[in-house]
């Protein structure tokens, strides 16, 4: 291979699942003309992570998981040299592709009280064997984020927790499981964005912390994952002045923090991947078509994710890299794609998902999660009270997400007669703007509820939502289910009534 083709494998644009012809069309052309090493697929443009412009089309949205498949042969049949693909699957296919398995958010899997590590690695590996099966090779998960400040707008259901220790555990459990299926996964947002108040979609977020306090905290999942082996991280666009000689430069174009820090001092020896180069805090910085491309090349990324200049970032680079910069990256890639089997890949049929098989897993998960907060259930008393017609129950922000009540399969009463009150509140979203998607007259009205009788507070959804329905010591008992699924709402409902 010459220099641009080469230096072609390092980037992996953005394709787009539900996309016009005429887009489709876009990618085979880069496949053809510019030879690139890779593509990173998305649901859609309206969907896409980064995308902040109200689009006007309209896109017939159905069978995305066929359209997937069909892409991924359709492009993989015009490369001369086979794809790396890849997906930003960070609780499963279903994080992109409706229709799929979904697996617990990482902040779910972060509250198991027992074998944490062993059960995290078989989520891992169900995941990594769905994407495997789908024509996937890598998977751009998990987060090694030390989620520390709850108002975190970008970060939240996507970490582990709170604490670097688990989070390091559990991180390096999920990428393992990954890895045990077959498929490629990356510990990120490296150097840590779970301190942060921006979102890096929208901004640069600028942590300032002494490189003292971040190895102790952020850093220190990545340094447990690289004493063990991990294979690639991706780096955020943050600043961390204190690891960039003060200056407020993001993380993922910093050479000082990438080459310097991450592969020199704490001996990363593997490969680098960017986070989505067409996001707001770094994408700004460069107006000039190709410069960002080359500036994250300098500064020791492998592969270069999401570039919306892939044909002036290959000319970038070649004008100004050397020969043995370029090599030495082009091996790294190249050594990936034997490791992964790229280089083997063959048309794919369409995979069928064991639903049984999935649900088996999902409620052996959600009963070492669901937890009692606060409070108590008394089972024997409440079947009284219900037989008796004075226990009332009450859902908020349903939208159809709802089989509680139908589980339990009792008449309740109205809450106005009722002498207690079940309260289930599916939240809306798990991000956390705008009160997690809770309007605050609902808010008002469970508070309300809860100071007028007794009433359990059944909270199916982000933990870090609780905040907004009140005081827990309002409730007679508080129960967090962490997840909306079918199978949580069961095992809470035998909680209740021990059916």
């Amino acid at each position: 291979m010459n220099r641009k083709q080469k230096i072609a494998q390092c980037f992996s644009p953005a394709a787009f699942i539900h996309d016009t012809e005429e887009n489709h069309q876009a990618i085979e052309k880069l496949i053809q003309e510019q030879e690139i090493g890779g593509l990173t697929f998305f649901h859609s443009r309206h969907s896409a992570a980064a995308n902040f412009e109200k689009r006007a089309e309209v896109l017939e949205v159905t069978g995305t998981f066929e359209k997937m498949i069909g892409l991924i042969n359709r492009y993989q049949t015009i490369s001369k040299v086979p794809l790396l693909i890849s997906i930003d699957g960070e609780y499963g296919l279903a994080m992109r592709v409706e229709k799929t398995p979904q697996y617990p958010f990482a902040i779910t899997l972060g509250a198991l009280k027992n074998d944490a590590e062993t059960q995290i690695k078989e989520v891992g590996y169900r995941m990594g064997f769905d994407m495997k099966r789908s024509g996937i090779h890598l998977n751009l998960a998990p987060c090694a984020d030390v989620n520390t400040n709850p108002n975190n707008p970008v970060i939240g259901y996507r970490s582990f927790g709170n604490q670097a220790k688990n989070v390091a555990k559990l991180s390096f459990a999920a990428y393992t499981g990954m890895k045990k299926a077959g498929i490629g996964a990356c510990l990120k947002h490296f150097p840590g964005h779970g301190d942060t108040e921006v979102d890096s979609h929208l901004g640069l977020p600028i942590l300032n912390k002494t490189k003292a306090e971040l190895q102790t905290e952020e850093l220190f999942p990545f340094q447990y994952g690289i004493d063990r082996g991990v294979e690639m991280i991706m780096v955020g666009h943050l600043a961390v002045p204190a690891l960039t000689g003060g200056k407020d430069i993001p993380a993922s174009i910093s050479r000082e923090l990438i080459t310097d820090l991450l592969k020199g001092e704490m001996g990363f020896k593997g490969l680098v991947i960017s986070d989505a180069l067409n996001m707001k805090a770094v994408a700004n910085l460069f107006p000039e078509p190709g410069d960002l491309e080359w500036e994250a090349f300098l500064a020791g990324n492998d592969i270069l994710c999401f570039s919306d200049h892939v044909k002036e970032g290959i000319e970038k680079i070649a004008q100004n890299s050397s020969d043995a910069e370029v090599h030495a990256v082009f091996e790294k890639v190249m050594d990936l794609k034997k490791r992964l089997e790229v280089l083997e890949t063959r048309p794919i049929d369409v995979p069928t998902f064991d639903w049984e098989r999935h649900s088996k897993l999902q409620k052996d998960l959600a009963e070492n999660y669901i937890s009692v907060i606060s409070g108590e259930i008394k089972p024997k008393e409440l079947q009284a009270l219900a037989e008796g017609g004075k226990l009332g129950y009450q859902e908020f922000f349903t939208s159809g997400k709802s089989h509680f009540a139908q589980k339990l399969e009792i008449p309740f009463a109205s809450v106005e007669q009722a002498e207690k009150v079940i309260l289930t509140v599916f939240v809306p979203s798990h991000k956390p703007l705008n009160q997690f998607g809770m309007e605050q007259t609902v808010l008002d009205e469970i508070k309300e509820l809860a100071k007028s009788k007794p009433c359990f507070l059944i909270h199916f959804g982000n933990p870090l939502a609780l905040k907004h329905l009140g005081n827990p010591s309002d409730f007679e008992a508080v129960i967090c289910g962490y997840q909306g699924f079918e199978e949580v709402q069961e095992l809470v409902a035998k909680l209740f009534f021990e059916c």
